[in-house]
């Protein structure tokens, strides 16, 4: 029916029909009546696809609105009768879509406007069945309905999980500031996908989705990057100090990660620790710290008759029996390095066999990768061979008892040797241009646990020979095996730095100052699978082999060499390592960074809980902004200029007080400085 003056009309408004009588039509536009005793003009798409009956034009206005409310009341009654679901069953399948009449057909013969207009709002209100494009309602396929029925129900979930976390959140963070216990959450399905959010967020690996609902509950706590750990830390979830970073970089902390390997790992071991071979003679001495319980190197040497000398350095040999591209090996690969931090020890290998197989323990025998070396008296390097072959280990020493040993007045004949050449090796490398920056580190010691948990940093006896003569061997095998593998153009991962450094730089450093400058010369090492310079080294080639226990590379490095010596042929062709390359680097750059933030983080720890003394710090850079060592801490700050005075310069001493440290945050700030 036409909507010509006297008719019943309905029209949408906040979603709803409404219904209105037609006061006057002209060029299809309307003034109408609404129930609510409101006139208004309506063009005339906004009138419904359903219109009438028709009345007198000459009903009063209070006519009207009585006219409206009965057909008002009797179209609800209608609607409430219409089940939708039961129609688009019927005509699902049937038409793609129809006009209201059609629809209303199905339960109607000769259905009057009141029912027109009662199916009309009952196919309004199934949006997820029906979808209004007037005049006509279209038919919803079967699986796009079940696809909006589970949108509507997600969206129904997350606002109910939004309501309750951010009222949740805002009291835990009320909580959390005055100490107090944490709230309960209203619903016990909703405090467990907040625990998962948290933590998803903790580690960084929350999808879209994710984000969105995190962007909606965290409203109007503080933008820190820290929070979901705070508030985690606030509920409960984790302990005081939590190491989030572990979280970030997807690295499980401990040996419980090896358990499901265990089968793995016993065969292994049975391989590996085969009885058939007999340890070949020679006093090998190993130097660790007094804690590490992975030794993965020693050295026995010996004079030549010209004066030179003879080198053994054995090297733990896990590559023996490892079985490389099994589940154990991908789960080792994404662990790529041990972490070695103030709270404590994770191995790369499973301890099983890292440390109870593998390891050179004193008077044990071993399978090692040995490097023979003989050099001239002033430690050219003449020769260099590479053999698989069995040791056993006579003295595990710690550098503190190596340093007591070379101080004294009848030093061991092998470690003074060992460090008499160490000390020309190093002098070679710094005439071809090496930098040794001399930079020792704290020791911190954790006491108490939770927020009882105190730092202590204390600077460990000073073992200079021993680290030297450790050290020095450790770079004169890398560089070795690197050289030996671009001879047999063995494809094989190398440690570069392929850059140009200034004459002057090359040298050993000490002064904060000092070392800081050269370490702003040296740029980035890569690990690739092309050999070339290391600059900083002062070596033409450097492959990491020495710490096949406790870095990835080294042990795929080794596998390499153990497969070249017994078959004459790579394991790996060069694409294929290259094509291993990019994530190792990313797990070796996680786990480093692990290893740097972390142990950052206890230092500002530390800084904080004594954040009312002065601390002696030694300005390395000047500038608009001056940087500062704290070289007792090994921590370095940058600070505005005038805090310093007029006189500064690099080298100059200060007296610290800081303020502002956060140790989640990274950040700590100088508060004042005076000239020490």
């Amino acid at each position: 029916m036409y909507p010509g003056p006297g008719c019943v009309v309905e029209f949408l408004h906040a979603n709803r029909p409404h219904p209105a009588w037609v006061l006057e039509e002209q060029s299809g536009k309307f003034r109408v009546l609404t129930l609510g005793k409101r006139e208004m003009k309506l063009p005339g798409a906004r009138i419904l696809p359903w219109s009438g009956p028709r009345y007198d034009t000459g009903l009063s206005r209070q006519e009207i609105l009585e006219t409206l409310a009965n057909h008002q009341a009797r179209r609800e009654e209608l609607t409430a009768r219409v089940d939708p679901l039961e129609i688009w069953d019927l005509a699902q399948g049937e038409l793609t879509s129809a006009q209201v009449g059609w629809f209303a057909g199905l339960l109607w013969d000769g259905p009057d406007p009141d029912r027109l207009a009662a199916m009309g709002r009952a196919l309004l209100q199934q949006k997820t069945h029906f979808k209004f494009r007037p005049p006509e309602f279209e038919i919803h396929a079967a699986e796009k309905v079940e696809a909006r029925l589970a949108e509507m129900e997600a969206a129904r979930e997350r606002d109910r999980i939004t309501a309750q976390g951010q009222t949740f959140f805002q009291d835990l963070w009320k909580a959390r500031s005055k100490r107090e216990a944490p709230p309960t959450p209203l619903d016990e399905d909703v405090a467990e996908k907040l625990k998962n959010l948290l933590f998803s967020m903790m580690a960084h690996t929350g999808d879209q989705e994710g984000q969105n609902l995190w962007n909606a509950v965290r409203r109007g706590l503080p933008d820190l990057p820290c929070l979901p750990l705070l508030l985690a830390q606030a509920w409960g979830l984790v302990p005081e100090h939590h190491n989030a970073f572990l979280d970030q970089e997807g690295y499980v902390w401990g040996d419980g990660w090896a358990r499901p390997f265990e089968r793995d790992v016993k065969e292994q071991a049975e391989k590996f620790m085969s009885p058939d071979h007999v340890p070949e003679p020679g006093g090998y001495i190993s130097i660790d710290s007094a804690t590490t319980l992975d030794i993965d190197d020693a050295f026995s040497i010996n004079t030549e008759q010209d004066g030179g000398y003879s080198l053994r350095l054995a090297l733990a040999c896990p590559a023996l029996a490892w079985e490389f591209g099994s589940k154990l090996d991908l789960a080792v690969r994404d662990r790529a390095s041990s972490l070695y931090l103030p709270e404590g020890t994770s191995h790369m290998l499973p301890e099983a066999f890292g440390l109870e197989v593998c390891s050179l323990r004193q008077g044990e025998a071993r399978p090692a990768l040995v490097l023979e070396f003989t050099f001239s008296p002033e430690a050219e390097v003449l020769s260099t061979d590479l053999n698989l072959t069995w040791v056993r280990v006579g003295e595990n020493t710690s550098y503190e008892k190596a340093e007591e040993n070379l101080r004294g007045p009848a030093p061991d004949p092998g470690l003074a040797l060992g460090l008499d050449l160490a000390e020309k090796l190093r002098q070679r490398r710094v005439e071809k241009g090496a930098v040794v920056i001399l930079r020792p580190d704290p020791k911190i010691v954790l006491s108490g646990e939770g927020k009882d948990l105190t730092v202590d940093m204390t600077t460990p006896p000073p073992c200079p020979r021993a680290q030297l003569l450790v050290s020095e061997l450790m770079i004169l095998a890398n560089s070795a095996a690197g050289l030996w593998a671009r001879e047999n153009e063995l494809p094989f991962l190398f440690r570069t730095q392929d850059i140009t450094l200034p004459k002057d730089v090359a040298g050993v450093w000490e002064r904060p100052e000092h070392a800081y400058q050269a370490v702003r010369l040296m740029g980035n090492t890569l690990l690739e699978a092309t050999a070339r310079p290391h600059a900083c080294l002062g070596v033409p080639a450097y492959g990491p082999v020495t710490s096949p226990l406790r870095r990835y590379p080294d042990l795929l490095n080794q596998g390499q060499i153990l497969h070249f010596i017994k078959h004459q042929r790579p394991k790996w062709e060069k694409q294929e390592l290259e094509k291993m390359l990019p994530y190792i680097n990313a797990r070796v750059e996680a786990a480093g960074r692990i290893q740097r933030f972390r142990t950052k983080y206890w230092k500002l720890v530390y800084l904080k809980q004594h954040r009312d003394r002065a601390f002696e710090s030694t300005v390395v850079e000047d500038g608009a902004f001056v940087s500062v060592s704290l070289p007792g801490e090994q921590v370095f700050i940058r600070a505005k200029r005038e805090i310093f005075g007029e006189k500064v310069f690099a080298g100059k001493r200060f007296q610290v007080r800081l303020e502002k440290i956060s140790p989640l945050d990274n950040e700590v700030r100088i508060a004042e400085a005076l000239e020490a």
